[in-house]
């Protein structure tokens, strides 16, 4: 496994890592019930954040622009302006982002194996 440097000080104090461990570093950004609804939002194609408000979890708009904020500031996600000149955007995964979609297929694979109320959302 490859070292890490067990200080961060060239990082602002909200990114710096609370154990170099990979996977206490991927839950800091997504251990919450919200971040991987939102990202698996992102692989379906929402891009608006009302597409997200219409996700059948029901995120909160607050807990949203949260997320969505996170997303951006650990480059999981970009965001542009939408086409109609507004000031509303547009969200979309970066590589990062895509990344991940491995990961949501095995939790989405597990899900279907031990819960028979369950179905696929994406392939």
């Amino acid at each position: 496994m490859p070292k890490v440097a067990a200080t961060q000080s060239k990082k602002p104090e909200s990114m710096k890592l609370r154990s170099p461990c990979p996977v206490a570093f991927m839950l800091d950004i997504m251990g919450d019930r919200w971040t991987l609804l939102v990202i698996r939002d992102l692989f379906f194609g929402r891009s608006r954040f009302k597409d997200f408000t219409a996700s059948p979890e029901g995120i909160p708009t607050n807990i949203l622009s949260n997320r969505l904020e996170r997303l951006l500031k650990h480059g999981l996600a970009e965001r542009i302006p939408t086409e109609d000149g507004g000031k509303r955007f547009a969200y979309y995964l970066t590589e990062k982002g895509r990344s991940l979609r491995p990961i949501l297929e095995a939790m989405r694979d597990w899900g279907l194996k031990w819960e028979t109320n369950t179905r696929v959302h994406f392939k």
